[in-house]
């Protein structure tokens, strides 16, 4: 069996590190080639089982273009020898539509198209334009899936895709993997003296995760707190220049991607988010597993994921004020943690524990290829 994975980007972000779960759990009786629209951005590829048998092929036309007729058809031929095409955002959409236009002519393989929310182009307002894209693109795919209620609404309303396409399922992850606490030296080139507390997060280092933002409002919080970001990508300088504008450059720490956060989570005493948009972030699902409080902007689903205890800090979005208030009062109170972080964990362990999603995906991919079991 054969699978095409179209990516927007196969950088260690949270779809990315989602797919190479699934793969591996997927095992080795399926085969799989990995396009990414960003040339070279496989980061993901470090959180693939080694006896898997996975391809990066170099010579796959460019998801990147304008979607002449011409060059649609390269990409459409390109399908031709694989069983599934599973393609994920916007950076892969012109592959859906060479999918809808040449589909049928030359008997493609089911597409399974995945959305898992937008960038900084996006994070305020969708584009008309591209919503029209999705609706034409979108017409011949098996299903559509989507990871959160806010964008199971937009799929439904301004995509304009039927009901029976649309599949909404939530991010999941082994809760139990996250119960013991890491050791102190489990981020590489970063140790964790006892008494230490730690403000943590896990992001891509993109423009949309407002990672500066996090910065500022981490000063509010008191001097013997850090900060600790664990990702990479192009933000990291403007990150590193926020704290030393803000003067908590020695109380910042960016020790670059972790590719098993369940050996790095458990270090932090608190978890925060500071993105401009999310749907259903898998960091948060990872911090309620390890039993930690979360402050966050009101984004995509968040407010619906924490437990009932956790919902007074998520804040506004856009007010940095607000959530340094909610990081200085989580901060300031071990007892009003420790009661949230709780009730987050057993959350997580009842709503968010990946055996279901993995369920829904392969009955998914299954379905597409009209198979009473996949894999």
């Amino acid at each position: 069996m054969r699978l095409l994975h179209l990516h927007s980007s196969f950088a260690a972000g949270g779809k990315e590190l989602r797919a190479a779960r699934l793969m591996n759990v997927f095992g080795t009786g399926v085969e799989h080639a990995v396009v990414s629209a960003q040339p070279g951005a496989f980061g993901a590829r470090v959180a693939l089982d080694q006896g898997l048998s996975v391809d990066f092929p170099d010579d796959f036309p460019s998801l990147q273009g304008r979607p002449t007729p011409a060059r649609l058809l390269r990409i459409a031929r390109a399908m031709r020898p694989h069983d599934l095409v599973l393609t994920y955002n916007w950076g892969a959409m012109d592959a859906v539509l060479a999918h809808r236009l040449f589909g049928a002519a030359l008997r493609l393989p089911p597409l399974v198209h995945h959305e898992d929310g937008f960038n900084e182009d996006e994070a305020n307002g969708l584009k008309p334009a591209r919503n029209w894209f999705r609706r034409l693109a979108l017409a011949r795919a098996s299903a559509l899936v989507v990871p959160s209620q806010r964008l199971e609404g937009i799929a439904l309303s301004q995509w304009a895709q039927p009901r029976s396409r649309v599949r909404l399922i939530g991010n999941g992850i082994r809760t139990e993997a996250y119960l013991a606490p890491p050791p102190a030296d489990a981020i590489p080139g970063l140790h964790k003296p006892a008494g230490a507390k730690w403000l943590g997060t896990l992001a891509g280092l993109r423009a949309v995760k407002n990672l500066p933002r996090l910065v500022r409002a981490f000063t509010a919080m008191p001097q013997d707190w850090h900060l600790v970001i664990l990702g990479e990508g192009p933000e990291r300088p403007a990150i590193e220049a926020q704290a030393r504008d803000s003067r908590v450059a020695d109380r910042v720490h960016l020790p670059g991607f972790v590719p098993d956060p369940s050996r790095a989570v458990g270090l932090f005493d608190l978890f925060a988010l500071s993105s401009d948009s999310e749907q259903f972030p898998i960091s948060l699902v990872e911090a309620m597993a390890a039993g930690l409080a979360a402050a966050s902007p009101a984004v995509g689903d968040v407010a619906k994921m924490v437990s009932v205890e956790n919902r007074s800090y998520v804040t506004p979005p856009g007010d940095d004020a607000a959530l340094a208030r909610a990081l200085a009062e989580l901060a300031g109170d071990e007892a009003l943690r420790a009661r949230i972080g709780r009730a987050n964990r057993a959350a997580a362990q009842a709503q968010y524990d990946e055996k279901a999603m993995v369920r829904a995906y392969a009955a998914t991919y299954g379905q597409a290829m009209g198979l009473a079991r996949f894999p």
